[in-house]
């Protein structure tokens, strides 16, 4: 049942994209010849005219169209006629064109601000993060950080934490021996090796079992993510250099030594490499019966684990009145047109892979689950988000698209005439078999992550 009501919303989501160019038609009292809910793939479950329009409803319901004269092969209509959609100005064709994006949108904020209304509450997105328990060995470096059971974390190395994913990163980023060590603070501890073996250049290869003075060295620099790479929509990238396995094993073997005997293969360059990749200290600052207190420093073991259990309590905005709703409201919409745009951009420069790329399966799949394990509510909020996400999608300015037909209809506008109708048709061609085949891309990755259950 949860599905099919997944399903009975995206309808209504199609359904209101297609109303918006119909409204927007009738608002300019142009002729509309067929309004069809679904694709004309396979068979036409209804026909009937209502009014002077054709209404249809396909087998094939994802998708729609609004059809004008212009379509119509056996349109009788004379070609200078205003009934045709490309003898109205180009100023109406924008609204009409734009007005199934303006829909979407204007579609999202009711329902976030129906959602607001009647639950009385809306998602922030962030969370108190609570340390549930200590479950570390007892020789861990958190038991001597101070951190304690029942404390809210507020900050690691300067960042605000608002989810337990954020926290996490911080620790799996810091891990003890990640190979990795920071170019200047190999430079630092290579002028500290020089000055204690006066003997040696830096690039010079050390004798067989002479004797290399190890210096005091520090921690390596705390780990700095952003917001974004916080809340996991950017992958977090550092500028630290590769130790190769001669210089990790190197590492392995000083641990914790003053001294080292040379094996006749290393120089001071691969034992400041190998002394500089220790542990990242993770600076936390936690509250605690309202008092906030900055720990000593805790270090990720191998694993990138500091052994503490998570609580999560997702903050909560409280929609009671007519000016907390339309302001919740807002705020969650903004928020999360902010995230589509940013995933948007993240997918165009190839930062997040194709195959990570889903379509309507599994969209469905999941607002099931939603629906059916967390109610009504949070499924119509993501039917927002989606609403929020087609806007956006079909706004881009690709063939086929209502941005491309905008893109086109600027052209116009410039040249002071339209492109000729072959170009359009051919370029119109190519956005379709493009669309065509990222459908059926995202429908195969839909089908194969519910097989590997990887949703």
């Amino acid at each position: 049942m949860s599905i099919i009501i997944m399903i009975l919303l995206l309808s209504v989501l199609i359904l209101v994209h297609e109303a918006g160019h119909f409204l927007a038609a009738k608002m300019f009292k142009m002729k509309v010849s067929k309004f069809g809910f679904g694709l004309p793939i396979g068979p036409t479950l209804w026909e009937g005219k209502v009014g002077d329009v054709t209404v249809l409803v396909h087998a094939f319901l994802l998708g729609g169209y609004v059809a004008f004269p212009d379509d119509e092969k056996d349109e009788v209509l004379p070609a200078d006629s205003p009934d045709r959609f490309m003898n109205r100005p180009v100023y109406q064709r924008l609204v009409v064109v734009s007005a199934g994006v303006l829909a979407n949108v204007l579609c999202a904020f009711v329902l976030v601000f129906l959602t607001a209304a009647l639950w009385g509450q809306l998602p922030s997105g962030k969370y108190n993060v609570i340390v549930k328990k200590i479950a570390a060995e007892k020789t861990a470096s958190v038991w001597q950080s101070g951190l304690q059971a029942g404390d809210k974390i507020l900050e690691v190395n300067g960042s605000k934490i608002t989810s337990s994913y954020g926290f996490v990163a911080f620790a799996q980023f810091s891990k003890k021996f990640d190979g990795k060590a920071d170019e200047n603070y190999i430079e630092e501890n290579l002028q500290k090796l020089e000055k204690i073996n006066p003997a040696f250049k830096q690039d010079e290869i050390i004798p067989e079992a002479v004797m290399i003075k190890i210096p005091a060295i520090d921690n390596e620099p705390g780990i700095i993510l952003n917001r974004d790479q916080l809340l996991g929509i950017e992958k977090y990238k550092d500028n630290q250099v590769s130790l190769n396995d001669a210089q990790k094993k190197l590492r392995d073997e000083i641990e914790g030594k003053k001294y080292f005997l040379s094996d006749g293969k290393t120089t001071l360059k691969d034992v400041a490499y190998a002394i500089s990749d220790n542990v990242h200290p993770i600076n936390i600052t936690v509250e605690r019966k309202g008092e906030v207190i900055k720990l000593k420093p805790v270090y990720s073991n191998k694993e990138g684990l500091i052994g503490v259990e998570l609580n999560s309590e997702e903050i909560i905005i409280p929609t009671k009145d007519f000016k907390s709703i339309v302001k919740g409201s807002g705020k969650y919409l903004y928020d999360n047109t902010y995230m589509l745009l940013y995933g948007l951009k993240q997918i165009l420069t190839g930062k997040i892979p194709l195959n990570d790329l889903h379509g309507v399966i599994l969209i469905t799949k999941l607002g099931g689950d939603t629906i059916e394990n967390e109610g009504i509510f949070p499924g119509l909020l993501l039917t927002a988000l989606i609403s929020l996400d087609l806007a956006i999608v079909n706004f881009l300015p690709i063939p086929a698209l209502d941005g491309g037909h905008v893109l086109f209809l600027l052209l116009e506008k410039l040249r002071g005439r339209p492109l000729e109708e072959e170009i359009i048709d051919k370029i119109g061609t190519a956005g379709f078999m493009f669309l065509i085949a990222l459908m059926i891309f995202v429908v195969f990755n839909d089908i194969y992550a519910l097989i590997k259950h990887k949703i």
